[in-house]
């Protein structure tokens, strides 16, 4: 069964930085997009980045943009999200998604695996 494994959520302080990792087993992630979402206690999961199979098409939520960057190694299977200037808004679960679509396609749904989150805390 694909998994992904989320790692390195915790807690920070407003304007810090960090970068989060997402590493896929038994899923081969050359051939699918990978995505981030976010998700508070109470609302609807909300697109954050996503990036293309091909690397070369990536995609930001408005909140996260300038601030956020995806990126990709697919021979390690792994996708990243480096997190700079952190507000205490960003807080909460981020979950990694991968899916399969067109080589340069990042779309911001329809991902089809999901991880189970890892915590962002930020504090003023």
């Amino acid at each position: 069964q694909a998994q992904l494994v989320e790692s390195g959520g915790r807690l920070v302080q407003a304007d810090d930085s960090l970068r989060l990792a997402c590493e896929a087993t038994r899923l081969d992630i050359t051939v699918n997009a990978m995505a981030w979402f976010r998700q508070v206690p109470g609302k609807p999961r909300d697109f954050v980045a996503s990036i293309s199979m091909s690397g070369l098409t990536t995609h930001y939520g408005d909140s996260v943009k300038g601030r956020f960057t995806i990126s990709r190694d697919n021979a390690k299977r792994m996708a990243y999200l480096q997190m700079n200037n952190l507000k205490p808004e960003d807080t909460a679960v981020y979950y990694c998604a991968s899916g399969r679509f067109s080589w340069t396609a990042a779309p911001t749904e329809g991902y089809d695996t999901w991880g189970q989150g890892t915590q962002v805390t930020v504090s003023s």
